[in-house]
């Protein structure tokens, strides 16, 4: 019988990419898997047919053949059909469904790196800005110092798992195929130990918690991260540790809001530091400055304290202080402070926009809305 169209057999375009050819394969397979139909005599061929096509269609060379000379320009290289195919076809189905069938052809064996840990670590904005060293304390899973990391009793060692020859996986025969799986008796780890460690229980790893001293380099932020090298989870069977990432969050400041490079805050004035204008000492973190506020001076006006702000960590220039001005009103007033702002306030009607300029074109615009909805 002759052989279908590979492109066919799978259902993609002749231009379509690994990805594409991938993924029209694991659907068939999964449909058409023995496992799956064993009532069904004709499965194992579409099953085996797509798994064909796949292995002609994501070999560059073999597809290029294909594609020059049809079924001819590959039955060499794929062995003339059935024959040629079965050699191959566990690493094929390996590859695409990984562990799904038990199936992904890598060794389990051996000795794994220990997973990597995060710890969050609040700072004040002094310290992210400045740097600091601080002690902090970490819970994680290190090597037993009593089996160094073997989980074999002092004076024994682990043997070598008999089934899979310290593979951690063995070869299982389905049908017309071989697949790979995970060793039953080691449980994929190459190895077994038949006189436990009494520390760790055979584990190698035990919970502890450990001091670390860290470093903050002046300038961080929130969300940047300081890696700590092999200070992370010591790894299985006496593998090397994953590594330690100290996650930096840095508390609300009192006075600063910090904002990249450079910081901001509020500065309250009152009513008639802003109308007289006059000196201000004014917070930085390098100590206090003075600030010139002119007369008229309004709530929201913004100066700019030229490299007051923070050297970034990762190099550059300082950024600035953003002051911004909040007039405050004043309250709790005697008898007499209030006869005296009576009369300024009677005085400064009398002035109207020269005094006032935005409050008169505010109530201008108000009465110009109105009149536009009456008329």
């Amino acid at each position: 019988m002759a052989k279908r169209d590979y492109y066919e057999v799978l259902g993609v375009n002749r231009d379509a990419d690994g990805d594409a050819i991938k993924k029209a394969y694991r659907r068939l397979a999964m449909k058409f898997h023995p496992d799956r139909n064993s009532d069904d005599p004709e499965a194992e061929e579409k099953f085996k047919e797509a798994s064909e096509a796949y292995e002609v269609l994501s070999d560059d060379q073999k597809r290029g053949a294909y594609d020059r000379f049809g079924h001819a320009g590959v039955d060499q290289n794929a062995g003339g059909g059935q024959g040629g195919f079965e050699g191959s076809f566990g690493d094929i189905f390996g590859d695409v469904f990984g562990d799904i069938f038990g199936g992904g052809g890598r060794s389990r064996g051996g000795p794994q790196r220990g997973a990597d840990l995060r710890y969050s670590l609040q700072l004040d904005l002094e310290q992210a800005v400045r740097g600091d060293k601080i002690e902090i304390r970490v819970p994680i899973l290190a090597g037993c110092e009593d089996c160094k990391g073997t989980g074999a009793k002092a004076g024994t060692s682990p043997t070598t798992c008999p089934d899979c020859k310290g593979a951690g996986q063995v070869r299982v025969s389905q049908g017309f195929f071989t697949l790979q799986q995970t060793c039953p008796r080691c449980r994929g780890q190459g190895r077994m130990i038949t006189d436990p460690c009494r520390s760790c229980h055979g584990a190698g790893r035990v919970e502890k918690r450990k001091t670390l001293s860290v470093r903050i380099p002046p300038g961080v932020d929130s969300e940047d991260r300081i890696r700590l090298s092999g200070e992370g989870e010591a790894g299985p069977m006496g593998g090397p540790a994953g590594d330690l990432y100290v996650q930096v969050e840095v508390r609300p400041h009192a006075i600063f809001a910090r904002d990249g490079r450079d910081l901001h805050c509020e500065v309250p004035i009152s009513y008639s530091d802003a109308a007289l204008g006059g000196e201000l000492e004014v917070p930085t973190l390098d100590g206090r400055v003075k600030l010139k506020i002119p007369a008229g001076t309004q709530t929201g006006k913004m100066f700019r304290l030229r490299g007051k702000g923070v050297v970034p960590v990762r190099g550059g220039g300082p950024g600035d202080l953003l002051c911004r001005v909040a007039v405050e009103t004043p309250v709790n007033l005697t008898p007499r402070q209030r006869e005296i702002l009576e009369e300024l306030r009677s005085s400064m009607k009398q002035g109207g926009e020269k005094h006032s300029p935005k409050e008169t074109s505010w109530f201008k615009g108000v009465k110009d809305f109105f009149d536009g909805l009456t008329s």
